[in-house]
């Protein structure tokens, strides 16, 4: 009989922690292999306490026995069309020992209930197509769209 999973604990994140914040990005480095996004320059402090007070900012962090096992990041948009907003979820990251247990529906079912106290009227996140497991979970909540994204870089300056 395997062990029972501890239980988990989904917080949003306040301009107070740092400690949580810096853990989910060494997280998102390892899920996503990118160390040079997300540990090669941090923000300093101050900067980190700044946006996290912001309330259409959203860092939520999913804990096991205090330990940061799964997290999001996503950004709440107001519209002009409607007096609405729609909340992007940009980041959502798992650690591999704790897939499978609904960690990330847990995290997203967390940000849906804070984006309609917020007013929002949707959620929407974006995969790879590279990335069969999160395109799963996301048909699992949600509906499909096909969209292209492309980034557009900015002028220099000099």
């Amino acid at each position: 009989m395997p062990a029972p999973t501890p239980a988990l604990d989904i917080r949003r994140l306040g301009s107070a922690d740092l400690a949580l914040l810096r853990a989910l990005n060494a997280l998102f480095a390892s899920a996503f292999e990118d160390l040079a996004s997300y540990a090669h320059s941090p923000p300093d402090d101050a900067y980190v306490q700044q946006v996290l007070a912001q309330p259409h900012v959203f860092a939520l962090v999913a804990l096991q026995a205090g330990a940061v096992v799964g997290g999001l990041v996503a950004y709440e948009l107001p519209k002009l069309e409607q007096a609405r907003s729609e909340v992007y979820l940009y980041d959502l990251a798992v650690a591999a020992h704790a897939r499978r247990q609904g960690v990330a529906t847990g995290l997203i079912r967390s940000l849906q209930a804070m984006a309609r106290e917020r007013g929002a009227w949707v959620v929407f996140v974006q995969a790879d197509h590279s990335d069969p497991p999160a395109i799963a979970l996301y048909e699992k909540l949600g509906l499909r769209e096909e969209v292209l994204h492309f980034d557009l870089p900015l002028p220099s300056t000099g």
